[in-house]
């Protein structure tokens, strides 16, 4: 069938559909997932579980219910079981078929939110199960649809941490909580004979006795913070003895289920802390073998750095302290540089799959564990070579074969069968957008360029160019800057800063990892710390003045600039020092304009790692790199965006930026979503926020809007002084 490609339009990329990974079922004939999209015709949002045919790629819609979520094969049946989100804040467990989608009926019902559902078989016919939910003082489930309208709005704090991301902090708590799923005995005088039924729900934090322990951990903790077998029940937490605002020190928690449904005081899950004593810092990704006698998972050395290298910890016995760090070194480095996100058992157990960023990609690697103390880095069998891995999976059961998720620069979903004896030879089961084409994408516009940053150390850069490229032609640069500041631009998918909406408006996109970025050795990522606007504003410099002298199809009389929360930081820095006067415009999403500003901020390790200390303690520190001490050079019009429930970096931020643009007479716009926190999330938002700065960038370049601007303005008029 011909492909008709669109221009890839903001419209394009927000509405577009959204894929999760996909689930294989146990005989690797069929996956599941769930699908979003969104209509700027009937401003609506679908949702949708479907099942995709893995032979012959076809996809069959299994329910658009828009309360339907979490999508698991049953057992070894073509059977999936979903959660279905109520209108009075209940949540329903679905059964139903993946080849008779109109066959379902309710397994039972939870008295509130749960979400994050993971399912193990025991034996046949019944399952256990594991979701996560708020959790009241008591223990019990919280349901917000049962809480009661104060009679007044005060809140009173007498400790660090009163918000978080987007929210004041609650007395409720995130826990994990779960119960049986079992099959009744079929009966000719039972009428729900053969169909599942629900056990109800325990709170495992609660029964475990542990006091004051979250997990998931928030604010973005999910299914990477627990997981479960028939025998145990791994998760991770923060210590609770240590304030959350200020470490990131984390415990992981093992606990045996002797029963998945009541307890006594012999059975009741005593959960055993596995902690190596020199890795004090942040934990992720804890996994269990398939029999739950083995841990894997990833754990930092250092507390209150949340950017620390990522450890890989084997716990090949959780009863007898057996814990071995691999690639232990003597010196307590470690012998690979680089820091995985993600870890897995192989389906056989002998060996670990390891999710790891590696020079702007998502790689997979697979790793045996047969003398696990000793192994070295060079036993790692790289399994993937492009895009970015976000999931793998066993691609059926009792198969060595691997089902990964992965995306790029140019496809925004692609699914697809490894072999790991074979890993070159690749199976494609489906591509979203069909390697980019729908889009009128192609892997061809992406290129990347290595250059000298500061102290001569080697940076490297994506580059997108647009899909209309012609050789001799000159295009105007969009220089786009990464937050964290310890993170990266990668060859992945994204429906925020995509480089691709950039490139299709006509600019070559070029998107450096400077300083700080992920992905190149722990030594330059922790190379930042005290050089904000040190060494990463070096490589922006080096890294512009290598394009003017070496990419010719690069107009860099027309540059603009963009940059959001840390790239908000850098773009305010560049603007009061003579790399601004190279762009024609600048954009700053949720920035820093001053470091004292960073006081306001929830996690307040952040800036005490990365600045050295408290600012009492090391003013010159705080003072060193402040935007705001050098806006006197600032001249660059410049848009200011900023979100009122950013609570990372509040709003004041943003508008002290914007005032002192508007009292300088520059010229300037400031955006701002009362709604949104440090993102831009809702879809008429996000297409707001993109034609806002599109229309901005492209009248400094001389490239046509992209659509009549809103009239959003307040009215008042523009102040010089």
């Amino acid at each position: 069938m011909a492909i008709r490609p669109m221009k890839f339009t903001p419209e394009v990329l927000i509405g577009a559909p959204r894929r999760s990974s996909a689930v294989p079922n146990a005989a690797g004939t069929l996956a599941v997932y769930t699908q979003t999209s969104y209509s700027f015709e009937s401003h609506a949002k679908t949702n949708e579980i479907r099942v995709i045919d893995i032979d012959s790629g076809r996809s069959a819609l299994i329910t658009n219910d828009p309360g339907a979520n979490n999508p698991q094969w049953l057992d070894n049946s073509d059977q999936l079981v979903w959660l279905k989100t109520k209108a009075n804040g209940n949540t329903s467990f679905i059964i139903g078929h993946a080849r008779e989608a109109d066959k379902t009926y309710t397994a039972g019902t939870v008295p509130g939110p749960v979400s994050d559902l993971k399912l193990t078989v025991i034996e046949p016919g019944k399952l256990g199960f594991a979701v996560s939910g708020k959790a009241n003082p008591d223990g019990s489930l919280f349901n917000p649809h049962d809480v009661k309208k104060p009679h007044t709005s005060g809140k009173l704090y007498t400790s660090l941490f009163v918000r978080h991301w987007d929210s004041y902090v609650e007395p409720q708590k995130n826990s994990i909580f779960y119960g049986l799923l079992e099959k009744t005995p079929l009966s000719p005088t039972r009428r729900q004979a053969g169909k599942f039924s629900l056990s109800g729900i325990t709170n495992l934090i609660t029964v475990s006795g542990l006091t004051g322990v979250e997990s998931p951990i928030p604010p973005f903790g999910g299914t990477g913070d627990f997981d479960i077998s028939p025998s145990a029940i791994v998760f991770i937490a923060k210590d609770p003895s240590l304030n959350p605002a200020t470490h990131t020190s984390c415990s992981c928690y093992y606990s045996p289920m002797f029963s998945w449904t009541s307890w006594t005081n012999m059975s009741a899950p005593d959960a055993k802390v596995c902690k190596v004593a020199p890795l004090q810092g942040a934990m992720a990704s804890p996994v269990l073998s398939s029999d739950g006698s083995s841990i894997a998972l990833l754990t930092m050395r250092e507390d209150g750095y949340e950017s620390d290298k990522n450890r890989i910890l084997y716990v090949p016995n959780p009863w007898n302290g057996e814990m071995i760090e691999i690639f232990k070194s003597d010196d307590g480095e470690g012998l690979w540089n680089l820091s995985p996100s993600a870890v897995s058992f192989a389906q056989d157990d002998k060996s670990l799959l390891i999710q790891v960023e590696e020079t702007g990609r998502g790689i997979l690697y697979q790793l045996p564990l047969q003398n696990a103390r000793e192994v070295k880095p060079d036993a790692l069998k790289r399994l993937t070579r492009t895009g970015f891995v976000n999931d793998v999976v066993p691609a059926a059961a009792n198969s060595p074969k691997l089902f990964v998720s992965s995306s790029s620069l140019v496809d925004n979903s692609l699914w697809t069968i490894i072999d790991p004896s074979h890993p070159d030879h690749v199976q494609v089961v489906s591509s979203s957008s069909r390697g980019g084409a729908v889009f009128g994408l192609a892997p061809t516009q992406v290129d990347e360029i290595w250059f000298r940053g500061a102290e001569d150390h080697p940076v490297h850069a994506l580059v997108v160019k647009p899909s209309h490229f012609k050789p001799g032609e000159k295009y105007p640069l969009a220089y786009l800057i990464h937050g964290g500041p310890q993170g990266a631009w990668n060859d992945q998918w994204s429906t925020r800063w995509n480089p691709a909406v950039f490139a299709e408006q006509g600019y070559v996109v070029i998107t450096p990892n400077p300083t700080g970025s992920t992905g190149y050795g722990q030594p330059f990522t922790d190379a930042i710390r005290g050089e904000w606007g040190g060494k990463p504003y070096i490589d922006l410099v080096k890294g512009f003045e290598y394009i003017e002298q070496n990419l010719d199809y690069v107009d860099t009389s027309r540059a603009v600039a963009l940059g959001a929360s840390y790239g908000g930081y850098q773009t305010m820095w560049i603007q009061g020092h003579p790399l601004g006067r190279k762009f024609k415009a600048l954009v700053t999403h949720d920035g820093v304009f001053s470091m004292t500003g960073q006081l306001a901020s929830e996690e307040q390790y952040f800036p005490l790692h990365d600045l050295k200390g408290p600012i009492w303690k090391v003013p010159d520190n705080w003072a060193k790199w402040d935007p705001s001490r050098f806006t006197e050079h600032w001249r660059t019009p410049q848009l200011i965006i900023h979100n009122e429930k950013d609570y990372r970096l509040t709003i004041a931020e943003g508008l002290s930026a914007f005032n002192v643009l508007q009292l300088k007479g520059i010229e300037s716009a400031f955006l701002t979503f009362p709604d949104e926190n440090h993102w831009v999330l809702n879809p008429e938002n996000s297409l707001l926020w993109h034609h806002t700065v599109l229309n901005w960038i492209n009248k400094y370049v001389d490239l046509p809007a992209v659509s009549e601007e809103p009239d959003l303005s307040s009215g008042a008029a523009k102040l010089s002084v």
